[in-house]
């Protein structure tokens, strides 16, 4: 047998120990191979058998797994691929878009980081800037103290509204003729007049504060008075206002010499419903302190309303009773001092109440009530609310208006209209027609200048009638001559007059009588007894020098020179007062009789005005102490005499009897 044959012959299929073991036709041995995958448990698992095949000298694949994805559990279930996707040298696929542009990536991301840095840097110079005007702008409402200047006579003279102004009317305000008050205190800054508002308390301003500052500051309106500033390093926290000349609304209504007809009533109410209408639609909101006090009078005769915003101040602030007066029930109630729209739209009701009426809010002055009665009782409310009386003359106010006004101070908040009415409704009382205020103003100014000029020649002929008063008065205190001297402010030089005839007399008894008198009794018995001396002198060319207690001294001839006839005038003024002295009655002792002694003498003497607080017209000379002492050492109801008067008498007048009493010691002076 040959080996080829025995090859063929050898072929055979066996066990082994390794299982069955085959012997192919070529007498070499095909083995049989086991696949095996690791699970997820990293366990080893049978995949794929592989079996030859005797005759076609192959191999059978006898797969074990169910899915191939059991084949590849370990890769995800995936099977690699044959070749990878960009091939073994990477040479396959496209460059990425970081790979072929990385040049004009680096370049964009160089270029959009400068352009971030310098979005950056402007940003940050933009609100550096933006805080450096706000800085600004807060610089120009903080006033320091030291800027405001209390006016001055000088001070205002070089400013327009100095006391110099050629136009003045009685209802416009220099800055020097408004004093200050607990409220209000008024300056100059930088030569412009300004009014400041106190506050009790001193007030952190912050963010919030600062904004609504600002706010206020940049509001501009017609019918808005101008926020000037604030002064915080003052004795008080103040805030500053521009300064109107004729005063607030409530100025011109209490002090009543304005001539306000329908229209002018009528263009106020205006302005108050356009300033009240911008306040509302603008960031303030609201008011809160309406009154007619903060509704103030420019030149021109607009009215504008002041102490706008401030709202952070008015939460601290407490109105006054009088400020009440204009504040609505429910902000009443509930102790709210910063206000609403009804609110406002309440007060300016009270206000229109005011024009319409020209007198000052509910006319406490003339009423029987007092304010704290009164918001007591708006207060309370009820189905008839307290209001104010609306009493007007046919023409001087509008029906329509009238009707406004109670609607707009309804009870009910909701019920009052708001301010976009209020100014439709104004607009329409007056048909809609613009007009001119001013036109308006001066034809009133004219007739308030003749109604003046009236008033000044009513006042002139009263001064008239004063002055002849207080000339009575001083002729009666002084001679007509010297008086008319002194009211010309020229010097009254003492005068001497070579003769003069003097009068003395004196009640008899005086200090008896007032022993059984009261000091009263006393007063009322001279007063009777001079006033009818005073009458009987008034007859004659006496003038009364003046007198002491009960002593009565006159003169004639001087300062008045009459010749010789002063002798005869004295005489006869004796005569008649002793006729006068026998007629006259003591009202608390009818049983006594009253009596005086006359003394006369005639000479040389005298006359001056001495002092300078109450002048007295004086008499110096012998011939006053001689007349002095007739009177002293005369009898009851007889005229005592001088020689020099008795030759007077006699010879040089002639026409009177005396009778001699003979000689008589006087002191120093003998006379027969």
């Amino acid at each position: 047998m040959s080996g080829k044959a025995a090859v063929q012959k050898a072929e055979m299929t066996f066990a082994g120990q390794a299982g069955n073991i085959r012997i192919n036709s070529n007498g070499t041995r095909d083995p049989e191979f086991f696949l095996y995958s690791l699970d997820t448990g990293d366990k080893a698992q049978l995949m794929i058998r592989l079996v030859s095949q005797a005759t076609a000298n192959s191999y059978v694949i006898n797969p074990v797994y169910n899915a191939e994805s059991q084949l590849w559990i370990s890769r995800g279930g995936l099977r690699p691929l044959n070749e990878p996707k960009c091939g073994f040298k990477n040479d396959q696929c496209p460059l990425s878009f970081q790979e072929q542009y990385l040049a004009f990536v680096i370049v964009a991301a160089v270029v959009f980081f400068l352009i971030v840095l310098a979005v950056m840097c402007s940003g940050v110079c933009v609100v550096r800037s933006k805080r450096r005007e706000e800085a600004a702008r807060d610089r120009i409402w903080q006033v320091p103290f030291g800027s405001l200047m209390k006016p001055t006579s000088k001070g205002q003279s070089a400013s327009k509204y100095s006391l110099s102004s050629s136009i003045t009317t009685s209802t416009r305000f220099t800055l020097d003729s408004k004093k200050e008050t607990d409220l209000h205190a008024f300056f100059l800054l930088y030569n412009e007049p300004i009014a400041a508002r106190k506050h009790t308390h001193r007030l952190y301003l912050g963010k919030k504060e600062l904004m609504e500052l600002r706010q206020l500051f940049v509001l501009d309106h017609d019918n808005l008075n101008k926020f000037v500033g604030i002064c915080e390093d003052g004795p008080q926290f103040m805030t500053l206002w521009k300064f109107t000349q004729r005063g607030s609304l409530k100025d011109v209504i209490e002090k009543g010499t304005l001539q306000m007809d329908w229209f002018f009533k009528f263009s106020i109410m205006r302005d108050i419903s356009e300033g009240l209408h911008y306040i509302h639609h603008s960031p303030l909101g609201v008011h809160g302190w309406l009154t007619s006090g903060c509704c103030l009078v420019s030149d021109r005769w607009q009215l504008k309303i002041t102490f706008n915003g401030c709202k952070f101040i008015k939460e601290q602030e407490t109105k006054t009773q009088k400020e009440l007066l204009w504040t609505a029930p429910e902000l009443i109630r509930n102790g709210d001092t910063v206000g609403t729209k009804p609110g406002d739209v309440y007060s300016f009701a009270i206000i229109c109440s005011e024009i319409a009426t020209k007198k000052s809010a509910w006319d406490l002055e003339e009423g029987n009530r007092d304010a704290e009665e009164v918001i007591y009782k708006v207060k309370r409310g009820g189905k008839n609310p307290l209001r104010p009386d609306i009493d007007v003359e046919e023409g001087e106010a509008s029906s329509s208006m009238l009707l406004l006004i109670k609607d707009c101070w309804a009870e009910d908040p909701a019920v009052r209209p708001n301010t976009d009415q209020v100014r439709a409704l104004v607009k329409s009382i007056n048909h809609g027609r613009s007009a001119n205020l001013m036109d308006h103003v001066f034809n009133v100014l004219e007739q308030y200048a003749s109604n003046l000029e009236e008033e000044v020649e009513s006042r002139m002929n009263e001064l008239i009638e004063e002055k002849k008063k207080s000339d009575i008065l001083l002729y009666r205190m002084l001679p007509k001559q010297v008086a008319e001297k002194l009211k010309l402010g020229q010097s009254v030089e003492p005068e001497a007059f070579e003769c003069v005839t003097i009068f003395f007399s004196d009640v008899v008894s005086f200090t008896t009588l007032a022993s059984k008198s009261t000091p009263i009794q006393v007063v009322n018995l001279l007063n009777d007894l001079y006033s009818t001396f005073d009458a009987i002198i008034d007859e004659h060319d006496v003038y009364k020098v003046e007198t002491i207690g009960d002593g009565y001294l006159c003169v004639s001839g001087l300062p008045h020179l009459n010749g010789n006839d002063h002798a005869r005038e004295v005489a006869e003024m004796s005569f008649a007062l002793l006729a006068a002295i026998r007629l006259f009655k003591i009202p608390h002792l009818p049983n006594e009789k009253l009596q005086i002694r006359i003394g006369m003498h005639t000479g040389p003497s005298v006359a001056g005005v001495v002092g300078i607080t109450m002048p007295r017209y004086c008499l110096f000379g012998d011939s006053v102490n001689t007349a002095a002492r007739m009177e002293s050492n005369g009898k009851p109801m007889r005229i005592h005499i001088s020689p020099e008067t008795n030759y007077f008498l006699t010879s040089v007048i002639g026409g009177y009897r005396t009778e001699t009493r003979g000689e008589v010691i006087i002191k120093v002076v003998r006379i027969k």
